[in-house]
């Protein structure tokens, strides 16, 4: 990231790792990992160290991480009716989602329309359990098993779900539950060797490695979605084609890097308390979305009335200043937030999301004060001409 500016919006895409970019650059020149010379073994190895990087951050296995090109891929892969336990075929009958959902999830991959139930939420965001029990307590399991997805941690607001208390009515109600832990992940402590989820989705840039490569983690390997790419047999047939070998060595070691920062997350979360601290100052009246429920330490979304989120995007934009209106799931695109929608704020004329991580300063939070306190100023004059 450009040294003259303040980036704020990790949440978007953390910023590169050396140790990633170091990785990267190793791997660059290494062979095809499938070969079985020693110029391929070498690369394979690449590879496997990589997959226990990866699965020591969620404390999992290493043999049941299968890299994909991204989170959006491993979620297509993993909501789908068609899966397999062994050599039977295990059909999903319905799939459920919460309206917060990110868009991964809520398109809902292979499932038709028609089968996608989706679960409120409540006005801070967390998914509302009796409606989810009532959903699953209708299943009519003759169709096929339940699918749950849920995202870990809101990657607007921040806000973590009780995943403990969703798989807990998941499993009671036999359902499999997947769990998108991209926002999560390297930001508070995720354990799959105690009940938590059946599969967890992780993204390899929200972790501060290359975009363009993500995981599926089991919690084991009993059953598996029918392969989304099919191909040479790579991934144990779970993912064909060729590893995207430097990506998935920058992915490794970005996830030994997070693994490593979590004893360091309440430093990050003091400045994120300290930014927060700085928009109640200036804007006395500012909604904070989701603050009364647990939240990520790095992240705050809030909004300021009478102004538009696009509007104050772009002011701190054209001041040196990242930091997102809502979240950055299509490309250039900014429009109403249906996080806070689904939380019953759909009338908000948006919200500015500040996401940050370990790499960030008192600089970058003295530039924000200082953009804030104009776009506060300038409010303020139009109150009073009005």
């Amino acid at each position: 990231m450009a040294a003259d500016r303040a980036y704020l919006d990790h949440n978007a895409s953390a910023p590169l790792l050396a140790a990633a970019r170091e990785a990267m650059v190793a791997a660059l020149d290494a062979a095809n990992p499938s070969s079985v010379h020693a110029e391929g073994r070498a690369a394979r190895r690449l590879v496997e160290d990589a997959r226990r990087d990866v699965a020591a951050l969620v404390n999992a296995k290493p043999e049941h991480v299968v890299f994909t090109s991204g989170a959006t891929e491993a979620a297509a892969t993993l909501l789908t009716p068609d899966w397999r336990m062994g050599r039977a075929a295990l059909r999903m009958a319905r799939l459920y989602v919460s309206e917060a959902d990110h868009p991964c999830l809520l398109n809902g991959g292979r499932f038709a329309p028609d089968r996608i139930t989706r679960i409120a939420v409540d006005a801070d965001g967390l998914v509302d359990l009796d409606a989810l029990a009532a959903a699953l307590a209708g299943h009519d399991k003759a169709e096929g098993l339940p699918l749950v997805a849920i995202h870990g941690a809101n990657n607007e607001t921040g806000v973590i779900q009780p995943i403990a208390e969703i798989a807990a009515i998941v499993k009671a109600a036999g359902g499999v539950l997947v769990v998108d832990a991209v926002q999560a992940a390297g930001r508070i402590p995720l354990d799959m060797s105690v009940p938590y989820a059946d599969y967890v989705i992780l993204s390899s840039h929200k972790i501060g490695g290359p975009k363009g490569v993500g995981a599926i983690v089991a919690a084991s390997d009993l059953m598996m979605p029918k392969p989304l790419v099919a191909g040479g047999g790579q991934e144990k047939g779970h993912r064909g084609g060729t590893e995207n070998l430097p990506g998935i060595a920058g992915f490794g070691a970005a996830a030994r890097s997070a693994l490593a920062g979590l004893a360091t997350i309440d430093a990050v979360g003091q400045r994120r308390d300290a930014i927060e601290a700085i928009v109640k100052e200036l804007v006395p009246d500012v909604e904070i979305f989701g603050k009364r429920a647990p939240r990520l330490a790095n992240t705050t979304f809030f909004a300021i009335a009478g102004v538009k989120a696009e509007t104050a995007q772009i002011a701190f934009d054209l001041a040196g200043v990242a930091l997102s209106a809502g979240s950055a799931c299509s490309s250039g695109k900014v429009g109403a937030s249906h996080v806070l929608k689904a939380m019953g704020r759909g009338e908000s004329e948006g919200a500015l999301r500040v996401s940050i991580g370990a790499s960030t300063t008192a600089e970058d939070i003295e530039r924000f004060r200082s953009v804030l306190a104009g776009i506060a100023a300038r409010r303020t004059g139009r109150e009073k001409a009005a």
